[in-house]
């Protein structure tokens, strides 16, 4: 449904594919790409690997507060983006799909298209 969608892209040459990671992130944290690319890059190259790398970026938001949690197994197969939403209308969180990774911020999430019927296999969250 619409409701919970939010376009968002702060992608400075407005690209909508292959960064989504970063935009993701970008938003969750109230920051610029630029900054928030910059900082995944020198994460990746603390650890010798891409800054698209899960464990990476997975690094990067714990540097920033958040932790990672699974979707509880008692969920149905379906168990979308949007359903995300629907139970999860307070706080701030990254939702890690099959090749797409997004925002989830009060209820709706953040992205460039409609990915809320996206399945998310985990998502971090963000503690402060």
């Amino acid at each position: 449904m619409a409701e919970f969608f939010e376009w968002y892209n702060k992608n400075p040459e407005n690209k909508a594919v292959g960064d989504c990671t970063v935009r993701a992130i970008s938003a969750a944290l109230g920051q610029s790409w630029e900054k928030t690319y910059t900082g995944m890059c020198l994460q990746g190259f603390i650890m010798c690997d891409m800054p698209s790398a899960n464990h990476v970026w997975g690094a990067y938001l714990k540097s920033k507060g958040f932790v990672r949690n699974a979707i509880p197994d008692d969920l149905p197969e379906n168990y979308s983006v949007e359903d995300f939403c629907t139970d999860n209308p307070q706080g701030t969180f990254i939702l890690a799909c099959s090749g797409h990774v997004v925002a989830v911020i009060d209820g709706k999430y953040y992205d460039t298209w409609n990915s809320g019927d996206e399945i998310p296999l985990y998502y971090w969250e963000r503690r402060e």
